[in-house]
């Protein structure tokens, strides 16, 4: 069966009572799969669904599987609904809109990419459009991918629209060539931006011709950085005037925002040599370069983590934080909470590293809300996020083979601290769960190498690291609990509590680690710690310890303030 017999269907709903309609079609199942989960993640549908198409010739029909459904669908009557049977796009001039630019990225993108070429620059280079139309193949093949799903939606037959489509096309490319001709497009060898801009201001299709000018320039980069390059180029030449000056800019940005939304610009531009994760915190600093940067001065651990942006990338950071290019700074932002919100792991190799980014993306991201995105929008990518950090899957990875069991402990704790959102919490507890009432730990703990007193301080570390790490009390206190009577079984195995009071050790260094051990600095809150005020109340009474006091004061009040927090003071 040739690959021309089957394709995949995208539809979406709006809302989650809306009838499914038909959002694209390509032979390319990871494509369909890929944008369905894009349409998810940045909120544009309520849901989804892929199904396959494969051509029968007995019947002459295709048949349909489906391959994906995923989002919020309610069923219910459906609204009888009145179809606009017209083509979406009747004119060339409507070819030049945001959506339609969109459409032509995705259906040309292999062509595109070949020539290094965005859909801006397609739609205002004439040598782009004549090869186009040369390649033949390339555009009827986009035009009977668009065709059929309008043909489907709108109840139309497929070669009607193919016909529609490619007489828009080839009018489209008659007039850039016919305005090329003619020398009404915007030349920069033969006046500058700023004056091509002031001359064009009041023109009705000004949009158009001075955009022919733009691509021009890029025309003459060889990769995506450098077009950001002469795109920056142009802006620091932007005329004064205010709707001059608008215009410029206006221009600009579709070009720069077409860049940035394609994964081919953005790793040019931040770097080839970046993961995903690396590459979201380029985007991050990109985006929101002035807090970032505060933020990396302040922190270290940000430091370490955001890459610093070099040549295009840096200019266009400085660029990104004026007015004029304030969508393309949100477009960044919204890719960023789409990967965020996305299936993919951000360091795959490294589990510990991805915790440890994905804590520096929400200090750098908390910081720029307001101006950049919703605070509630960053919080709910992190809660999304975090979901993947308390899989099975992630945890085994996480913890490794070769940790030991209070390793383990440590990790979770630290994962437990870095994961936000109700369920994720309660689930990383049940992970802390299993490894601190795991036989393991106890063993470890009862048994290892190290002294009763250095064991005993390690479980009052953990015990005060989860009591910090944002726990519920109704996880944190069996936790607490099982970490206290581990401690009570150490004390029990070595009789450390009774030996310090009869030790020949100096009183008051005993007297110093019984009230360590009371307050839970030096052992676990629980059985050890209620010993340890016993034994320190007995050696209070000793006339050695009285008569120390006497002398010195300044150890009495030392020892009084301990008191008070070990909750022994009167």
């Amino acid at each position: 069966m040739s690959s021309q017999q089957v394709h995949y269907e995208l539809f979406v709903r709006r809302t989650p009572s809306s009838p499914w309609t038909l959002d694209m079609a390509s032979e390319n199942r990871d494509q369909v799969k890929y944008n369905a989960e894009q349409l998810l993640a940045e909120r544009k549908v309520a849901a989804v669904r892929v199904t396959k198409e494969t051509f029968d010739p007995e019947i002459g029909e295709f048949k349909s599987s489906t391959v994906l459904t995923k989002g919020e669908i309610v069923e219910g009557k459906p609204k009888k609904v009145i179809e606009n049977r017209d083509p979406l796009c009747v004119a060339p001039s409507d070819l030049y809109s945001a959506h339609s630019r969109d459409r032509i990225g995705r259906l040309l993108e292999g062509w595109l990419q070949r020539y290094k070429a965005t859909p801006f620059e397609l739609l205002h280079r004439p040598d782009l459009a004549e090869r186009l139309d040369a390649s033949g193949t390339d555009l009827q093949h986009a035009i009977q991918k668009i065709a059929v799903p309008e043909a489907q939606a709108r109840g139309l037959s497929v070669h009607e629209l193919m016909r529609t489509f490619t007489s828009l096309a080839e009018r489209t490319i008659e007039r850039i060539m016919k305005d090329k001709r003619r020398g009404t497009l915007a030349d920069f060898t033969k006046e500058s931006f700023a004056a091509a801009a002031e001359r064009l201001a009041d023109d009705p299709d000004r949009s158009y011709l001075l955009g022919a000018g733009v691509a021009a320039s890029m025309a003459q980069a060889r990769d995506w950085e450098a077009k950001v390059g002469k795109l920056l180029d142009l802006a620091d030449a932007a005329p004064t005037r205010e709707g001059p000056r608008a215009l410029a800019f206006h221009v600009i940005e579709q070009p720069l925002s077409e860049i940035l939304e394609s994964n081919a610009g953005l790793v040019d531009l931040l770097g080839s040599n970046l993961d995903l994760g690396a590459r979201l915190a380029a985007m991050t600093r990109l985006a929101a370069h002035g807090a970032v940067d505060m933020l990396v001065a302040a922190e270290p651990s940000v430091a370490r983590i955001m890459p610093p942006l070099v040549g295009s990338a840096a200019r266009l950071a400085d660029w990104m934080e004026k007015p004029p290019f304030a969508n393309a700074r949100v477009a960044v932002a919204k890719r960023v909470m789409a990967e965020l919100n996305g299936p993919r792991r951000l360091r795959p190799t490294s589990p510990d590293d991805e915790i440890e980014l994905l804590r520096a993306l929400a200090m750098a991201l908390t910081a720029a809300t307001g101006k950049l995105l919703p605070p509630e929008t960053v919080q709910e990518a992190f809660v999304n996020r975090s979901k993947m950090l308390v899989t099975a899957e992630f945890v085994s990875a996480y913890l490794g083979q070769n940790a030991s069991a209070r390793e383990e402990v440590e990790a979770l704790i630290r994962l437990v601290e870095n994961v936000i959102g109700g369920a994720n919490k309660r689930q990383a507890a049940r992970w802390l769960s299993t490894a601190v009432n795991g036989l393991k730990l106890e063993k470890e703990m009862r048994y290892g190498p190290d002294s009763p007193a250095v064991r005993l301080a390690a479980l009052a570390t953990l015990q005060k690291s989860m009591s910090r790490c944002g726990l519920v009390p109704e996880d944190l206190a069996p936790l607490s609990a099982k970490l206290g009577e581990i401690g009570g079984l150490i004390e029990a195995d070595s009789k450390l509590c009774t030996i310090l009071v009869v030790a020949q050790a100096p009183v008051m260094h005993r007297l110093t680690l019984l009230l360590r051990m009371a307050m839970g600095e030096a052992a676990p809150l629980g059985p050890v710690s209620d010993k340890a005020k016993a034994a320190a109340v007995k050696l209070l009474r000793s006339d050695d310890l009285r008569a120390q006091f006497a002398q010195s004061p300044e150890t009495l009040t030392r020892v009084r303030d301990m008191l008070q927090v070990a909750g022994l003071a009167a």
